[in-house]
């Protein structure tokens, strides 16, 4: 399964790289997410609880930053394991600023599922892939507009 996109996001190219990067951002953003830990410099550990439609479970994920190009570019690697089955997806991501207060985010993706998951079909898993995707761009989009209020009120 693959699939690519774009999404204008509120802010410079800087502060959504550095957005997309915390933490505490990625936690409030990926759906079901229970807990996010960093493990090392690049690599969390995440608790994912996801209920929708035939990929309701719990998984144990990790996501891997690689090839990191600050504030450009980076390679997003997650690898997720869960009583439903598993999932590796290997992701571009690339930002590319629109103007002072817009940029845009480009993303390419290769995903491979197995186990019960992986037998609700391909049209299924790729609807599903797209919800949890623009569930997070959606998420991320209201995160940068908290950031940019409270930048703009520091100025």
């Amino acid at each position: 399964m693959n699939g690519k996109g774009s999404i204008k996001l509120k802010g410079n190219k800087k502060t959504v790289f550095n957005s997309l990067l915390d933490p505490e951002v990625l936690k409030n953003c990926i759906m079901g997410c229970k807990e996010l830990v960093q493990q090392e410099e690049n690599v969390y550990k995440l608790d994912l609880s996801v209920g929708v439609a035939a990929v309701k479970g719990k998984y144990d994920a990790t996501i891997r930053l690689a090839d990191v190009n600050e504030p450009n570019s980076y390679r997003l690697i997650v690898h997720g394991e869960g009583g439903p089955g598993f999932v590796d997806a290997d992701a571009e991501i690339q930002l590319v600023e629109i103007d002072n207060n817009t940029t845009e985010l480009k993303y390419v993706y290769e995903a491979a599922v197995g186990g019960k998951v992986a037998a609700i079909g391909q049209r299924m898993l790729s609807g599903v892939a797209k919800l949890i995707i623009n569930d997070f761009f959606k998420k991320v989009k209201k995160e940068l507009e908290k950031v940019n209020v409270v930048e703009g009120e520091l100025h």
